[in-house]
């Protein structure tokens, strides 16, 4: 039986009851571990939320939170909210490359969700004068530091489960950023859903650690929401901090008991192939019950791997939990089964590239001529998951099992749309079933993902996989793992389908490139019988991803058609005078703003 559901601000004034549990934040710089009751979190958020009130801002007003401060990101978010204010969390400049480019996508998020305000740090409001001069709508950028020291009492909102909570931009990695509107309502009912039925959560007892970004869903609703609501401690590291040394993620688990946490796929890469035996000492993961895995293509490889190196040190691998989400449906749409592990459906090859259909192969077939995928388990109770094919716009025929097309679902975790995109919101739905745009299908009630259906590449009738095509380039060495993109394109002669793959390489010689593209396509082949048209080496960090770090093929592909992705082979050059031009620019832009006709105070 589903509990009565609550708004966010109701669940945190319930929580604040509890002195023993709250949020900690680990510093990167200092490595202090200072610590927020939910008691603290619930004072502390009220002076968030009524700095925003004296600035002016109402229910219904939406502020733009761009803050890389774990502790600062979670107080502002949660006070805006008890607050009646909708946050929209804006990832932070990762650094001083592609600055215009990220100014670019900032203004287009602020002007489409018709922020009044921006909430930042000292730093990146210096950064953001030209947001704030094109941005019509909005009307100041504010820096945390003044909200911090607010003691502006709060009022707070009448709030029900229709009303919209926040904002959540999609990472863009097939589109422009497009606006969720995600109620309370919806949280209420995915993180029920996640929490109780997804991993069975132990109120106040379970705990905690993440690593992952607050601005994105995983982070921000699994880490932060779901956890409020059931009063479990959280720990809190930066996501650079995971970065640069994947073994503090487990260290912080080791040190604080922690028992859920999650990352994608390339996550339990990192580790298996940065963290050294040496760092290992003294790690205990005895007391990890839920590693889940999501976000991006599940390689179940990778899982192995981790689990190999990593449970002499006590991990446990039925801890792995696949599963499968995305903002659309709040997050989670469906996850493993509490403590049952990795589970692999091997499939023929052929017959999923030309008939679409997910048949064991035969017992003689050989490795290369088969296809792992690995299993999101089933979808929630009270949730709704099918298979249909591309083109049933009104979702009439369900496909059957191991048939592959897109999955759709509907329930009460199922946002309404995006914000002020009618036709984009009315164009995601068939027959009231929301259109995932992922292809996949159901093998014993439980979800397996191929891939995105705009991304897929078709060669003579038959079907490719883009991540299939990449995991085999990127096995290569000197390809950079994650930093590859395959696509097809019908140029420049536009007779049929060609396959490019471009990857990364710090490798910079171009007879060594030769080689290593020689090899990148002889590996392709043989693994899945597909000639690659073009092969295209590149410098480090040119290639197109989200804030996320998700793969842009689409942007990839029209770059590459125009010739423009040439061009950025030399994207790290210049980096440093580009940024020093865009602050100058920005706060050019800021002075002549306010001299003229500037927008006033809130």
């Amino acid at each position: 039986m589903t509990p009565p559901l609550r708004t966010i601000a109701k669940a945190l004034e319930d929580a604040a009851t509890s002195a023993r549990n709250g949020f900690r934040f680990i510093d990167e710089a200092s490595l202090a571990e200072p610590f927020f009751s939910f008691a603290g979190i619930e004072r502390a958020t009220a002076r968030f939320g009524g700095a925003m009130q004296a600035l002016g801002l109402e229910k219904g007003d939406r502020v733009a939170l761009v803050l890389p401060d774990n502790q600062d990101f979670v107080l502002a978010f949660l006070g805006a909210v008890r607050a009646g204010i909708v946050p929209v969390p804006i990832y932070p400049p990762a650094g001083l490359r592609k600055l215009d480019g990220y100014l670019e996508n900032t203004l287009h998020i602020v002007m489409k969700s018709g922020a009044k305000l921006v909430l930042a740090d000292h730093g990146i409001k210096r950064l953001l004068g030209t947001v704030q001069a094109r941005a019509t709508e909005l009307k100041a950028v504010v820096a945390v530091e003044s909200i911090r020291r607010s003691e502006e009492p709060l009022r707070p909102a009448t709030l029900s489960l229709d009303d919209t909570a926040f904002l959540q931009y999609t990472s863009g990695s097939t589109s422009a950023p497009k606006g969720v509107v995600v109620t309370h309502g919806n949280v209420a009912h995915n993180v029920h859903a996640f929490m109780r039925l997804g991993i069975g959560i132990e109120d106040g007892v379970d705990s905690g650690v993440s690593w992952l970004p607050l601005y994105h869903d995983m982070g921000l609703i699994g880490f932060v929401l779901g956890p409020l609501y059931h009063r479990n401690t959280v720990t809190f590291l930066p996501p650079f901090m995971f970065l640069k040394r994947p073994v503090r993620w487990l260290e912080a688990l080791s040190r604080h008991r922690g028992t859920i946490s999650f990352g994608p796929n390339f996550a339990y890469a990192l580790c298996c192939k940065r963290i050294r035996d040496a760092e290992l000492e003294g790690l205990d993961l005895s007391s990890w019950r839920v590693a889940g895995c999501g976000a991006e293509p599940i390689r179940a490889a990778n899982l192995v791997a981790f689990t190999e190196k990593f449970a002499p040190y006590g991990f446990d691998r039925r801890a792995l939990m696949p599963c499968y989400g995305m903002a659309e449906a709040t997050l989670a749409i469906s996850f493993r089964r509490v403590q049952s592990g990795l589970s692999v459906d091997t499939i023929d090859a052929g017959t999923l590239a030309e008939k679409g259909i997910a048949e064991p192969p035969p017992r003689t077939a050989q490795a290369s001529h088969t296809v792992e995928v690995v299993s999101c388990g089933p979808s929630f109770e009270d949730h709704d998951l099918a298979i249909f094919a591309l083109d049933d716009e009104s979702s009439a025929r369900p496909l059957g099992e191991r048939v592959v097309g897109e999955i759709r679902l509907r329930g009460p975790s199922v946002t309404s749309g995006y914000f002020n995109e009618p036709e984009l919101s009315q164009q995601a739905f068939a027959g009231g079933w929301l259109k995932t745009g992922d292809l996949g299908y159901l093998a014993g009630g439980e979800v397996h993902v191929c891939g995105r259906s705009k991304e897929l590449i078709i060669v003579n009738g038959r079907n490719y996989y883009p991540q299939d095509l990449e995991w085999e380039a990127g096995s290569v060495a000197s390809v950079r793992k994650g930093s590859v993109i395959a696509f097809g394109t019908l140029k420049p002669l536009n007779d049929r389908e060609r396959i490019v793959l471009c990857f990364e390489t710090s490798v910079t010689g171009a007879s060594e490139r030769d080689g290593i593209s020689a090899a990148v396509q002889r590996a392709v082949r043989i693994a899945t019988g597909l000639s690659v048209d073009e092969v295209v080496a590149l410098d480090v960090g040119v290639l197109p991803k989200t804030s996320s770090g998700k793969l842009k093929r689409g942007e990839c592909r029209v770059l590459y058609e125009s010739g423009r992705l040439f061009s950025r082979s030399s994207a790290r050059q210049g980096d440093a005078l580009d940024a020093a031009k865009e602050v100058a620019k920005s706060q050019l832009a800021y002075a002549r703003d306010r001299l003229f006709g500037g927008k006033g105070k809130l």
